[in-house]
C-alpha cells in the first residue's frame, strides 16, 4: 500500500500549479533539435533550444562519435578515478584548457554536476559566499551542498557587492570568501560586469567564480565570457555546459593546475560517478576545436540573434535588455504567457514560455534563441507568426 500523505502532498500541489498557470507541460521532440522540430507530428520553426551554433546536429561531430562509438565502445564502464579514465578524456580535457584560456580543466558528466562539485571541493561551513541574486539554480545548489554562509547580492549591483565583500572580510568570521555569477544570465541574456567583480575580488582577496553556461561559444570568439573581457589569468574557477553552444552534453571547470589536481580528489561528482561517454568526449573535442579555428558560426548566430531582436522591437515587444542571442519576449502575466507561447505553437512556432519560479512572479515571457542554424526565411516566417498572435491576444 503506497503511502496516502505522499498522494494528497502530489495531488495538492500539483492542481496548485496547474490552476495558477505554473505547470510545465513538456513537448517530447520526434526529431532531431534543429533548428525545425518534429512534435505531435508536426513541424515547427525551434526558438527554445540552446543549441547556439547548431552543432547538435553538426555532421562533423557525428561522424567522430560514431568512430569513438567504434573504437571505445558507448559507455567509459567506471568512475574516473578507477579506469574510466579514456585517453579521449585527457585530449578533451587539454582541449578545454586552450579553449578557455588556463593552465588546465577537468571535465564532469553536465554543467549542473560542476557546480555540485566544485564549489563544495574549496567551499565549508567557515567560508562566505558572495552570489548574485540572479544565478542559476545549480550554482544555489552547489553553494547550499557547500554549507558556506550566502550573502546574496543585488543583480549586477558592484556597490552592494563592495559593500558586502568589505563587510564579509572585515568581520574576520570567515575562513574564505567567494565571489559567484553567471556569466551570462539566462533569463534575460545580459552579461556580468566581470571587470568590476574581479577588482572588487582583487581589492579584497576574494576568490572569483564565473558560470559561463551561456557565454562559452558566444562571447569571446567563442571563448566565453571571461575572455571576451580578457580576464582569462584573473579569474579563479571557470565553469560551464558542453551542452549548449558546443552542442553534446557534459560540463567542465577551467583554472590553475593545483585547482584541478585538487578536484580531481576533492570533488564528489568526479570520484562516484562515471566518466563521460567515448562518443560524447569525441564529439565534444571536435566541436571546440571548430571553435577554436573559426568564427564562421558565430558570425552566423549573431546575424541571426540581431535580425530577430530588431524584428520582435519593430513589431512592439518588450525584449528587455539582452545582450546576447538570449531574446525574452515579456509578457507578464504567467496565464497569458502560456497562453502566448501555446498559440505560437499552433501557429507554427516552439518557443517555449518560462514563469515562477524560473523567474519572478508577474515577469512571464517567452524565451527566443536563434541560432546558427536558423535561415532568414525561418525568422521571417517566425517573426510573421508573432506579429498574428500578438496582435490577436492584444499583446502589440
Amino acid at each position: 500500500m503506497t503511502s496516502k500523505k505522499l498522494d494528497q502532498f502530489l495531488n495538492e500541489n500539483l492542481n496548485d500549479l496547474r490552476d495558477r498557470g505554473l505547470y510545465n507541460e513538456i513537448d517530447p521532440v520526434e526529431s532531431a533539435n534543429g533548428p525545425i522540430i518534429k512534435i505531435g507530428g508536426r513541424d515547427l520553426i525551434n526558438l527554445s533550444s540552446n543549441n547556439y551554433l547548431g552543432l547538435a546536429t553538426d555532421e562533423r561531430l557525428k561522424k567522430e562519435a560514431v568512430s569513438a562509438v567504434e573504437k571505445y565502445g558507448v559507455g567509459a564502464g567506471a568512475v574516473r578515478t578507477i579506469n574510466g579514465t579514456l585517453d579521449i578524456h585527457l585530449k578533451l580535457e587539454s582541449k578545454i584548457a586552450e579553449f578557455k584560456g588556463t593552465e588546465a580543466a577537468i571535465a564532469y558528466q553536465s554543467g549542473f554536476n560542476c557546480n555540485m562539485a566544485a564549489i563544495s571541493a574549496v567551499m565549508d561551513k567557515n567560508d562566505a559566499i558572495l552570489s548574485d541574486e540572479l544565478n542559476h539554480a545549480s550554482i544555489i545548489d552547489g553553494c547550499r551542498l557547500s554549507r558556506a554562509k550566502v550573502i546574496r547580492f543585488n543583480h549586477s549591483d558592484m556597490e552592494d557587492l563592495r559593500a558586502k565583500a568589505k563587510e564579509a572580510v572585515e568581520s574576520g568570521q570567515y575562513n574564505k570568501v567567494m565571489v559567484i555569477t553567471d556569466g551570462v544570465f539566462s533569463m534575460d541574456g545580459d552579461v556580468a560586469k566581470l571587470p568590476e567583480i574581479v577588482e572588487i575580488a582583487e581589492e579584497f582577496d576574494i576568490m572569483t567564480y564565473v558560470d559561463d553556461a551561456h557565454g562559452s561559444g558566444v562571447l569571446g570568439k567563442g571563448s566565453g565570457t571571461v575572455k571576451h573581457f580578457g580576464l582569462s589569468d584573473r579569474v579563479d574557477f571557470q565553469i560551464g555546459t558542453l551542452s549548449k553552444a558546443i552542442g553534446v552534453i557534459g560540463g567542465y571547470v577551467a583554472g590553475k593546475q593545483n585547482l584541478i589536481d585538487w578536484l580531481k580528489v576533492a570533488s564528489r561528482p568526479f570520484l562516484f560517478s562515471t566518466a563521460l561517454t567515448p562518443a560524447d568526449v569525441a564529439a565534444t573535442t571536435k566541436a571546440i576545436e571548430l571553435i577554436l579555428n573559426s568564427t564562421e558560426l558565430q558570425d552566423k548566430m549573431w546575424e541571426n540573434s540581431n535580425y530577430l531582436k530588431e524584428g520582435l522591437q519593430k513589431l512592439g515587444y518588450d525584449i528587455g535588455k539582452s545582450e546576447t542571442p538570449i531574446t525574452p519576449c515579456i509578457i507578464g502575466d504567467e496565464k497569458t504567457t502560456q497562453q502566448f507561447s501555446k498559440r505560437l505553437n499552433e501557429e507554427g512556432v516552439y518557443a517555449k514560455s518560462i514563469v515562477f519560479p524560473t523567474v519572478p512572479r508577474g515577469t512571464g515571457r517567452v524565451r527566443n534563441m536563434p541560432t546558427a542554424a536558423h535561415t532568414k526565411e525561418m525568422l521571417d516566417e517566425a517573426l510573421a507568426i508573432y506579429e498574428k498572435v500578438g496582435k490577436e491576444m492584444n499583446l502589440i
